[in-house]
């Protein structure tokens, strides 16, 4: 026995297909970051890649910037082609993190036959569960200094004096989208999409429950574990 400490940053041994799904104000992002860190799997957001074709102007960025322009959705095909060009290069050999798709049953259903069709499948879908009242208070809850731009939080980095900023002495304001009205309004939409989303995962006998309200550090060691835990299994 050596008596070296494990240090936990592991990498994977086994190509893995990896789906996080968790709310706007889960910290799905900033988890998805730290997992793809420790585990050494391409972190691959579909907001980034829809981002980065249409910047790079590719054939299918082009393709969904017309469906964009006429104000339509772009179609499950087109997100998933981008996918899997994406997943196509070598930084995902071992495999990938999806975060930001599939986002509905339909979309879930359209991977899963492009999968097959690559003699491939999702490995393991990681919902990072946040009560509603939680949210609402993450989402509702920031403020700007209109003059320096500072941000505060009512229930996490409050200002020393109610609506003035620490750092100019600024007034604070919230912006539209931070409103509770806005928050509330954005969390409606993601449960109706997803709600059903997490059944058909769970009917698969692939869904991992994770706990958002704990600290920053043990939620990505309970995502981490849960990701050991399916890769035995393979």
């Amino acid at each position: 026995m050596s008596g070296r400490r494990h240090t936990g940053h592991k990498e994977v041994n086994a190509l893995m297909y990896i789906i996080l799904l968790g709310a706007p104000g889960a910290g799905k992002g900033t988890q998805a970051s730290r997992m793809a860190e420790q585990i050494g799997l391409a972190h691959v957001a579909s907001g980034d890649l829809f981002r980065e074709s249409l910047s790079n102007k590719t054939e299918l960025g082009l393709v969904a910037k017309s469906y964009m322009e006429r104000g339509a959705l772009v179609p499950d095909e087109v997100t998933i082609k981008m996918i899997f060009e994406r997943v196509a290069r070598p930084d995902c050999a071992k495999g990938v993190i999806l975060d930001g798709f599939p986002r509905t049953i339909a979309q879930a259903e359209a991977l899963d036959r492009t999968l097959t069709e690559r003699e491939k499948a999702i490995d393991l879908v990681l919902y990072i569960k946040v009560s509603n009242d939680e949210l609402l208070s993450r989402l509702g809850g920031r403020w700007l200094c209109r003059r320096c731009q500072a941000p505060y939080h009512v229930q996490s980095a409050h200002p020393k004096v109610a609506g003035v900023c620490d750092i100019c002495g600024g007034e604070l304001y919230q912006r539209t989208d931070d409103s509770m009205e806005t928050a509330r309004k954005r969390l409606d939409v993601y449960f109706e999409q997803t709600a059903p989303l997490i059944e058909y995962y769970q009917s698969q006998g692939k869904l991992a429950e994770i706990n958002g309200e704990q600290e920053i550090e043990v939620v990505t060691r309970d995502l981490v574990d849960a990701v050991r835990a399916q890769q035995v299994k393979k």
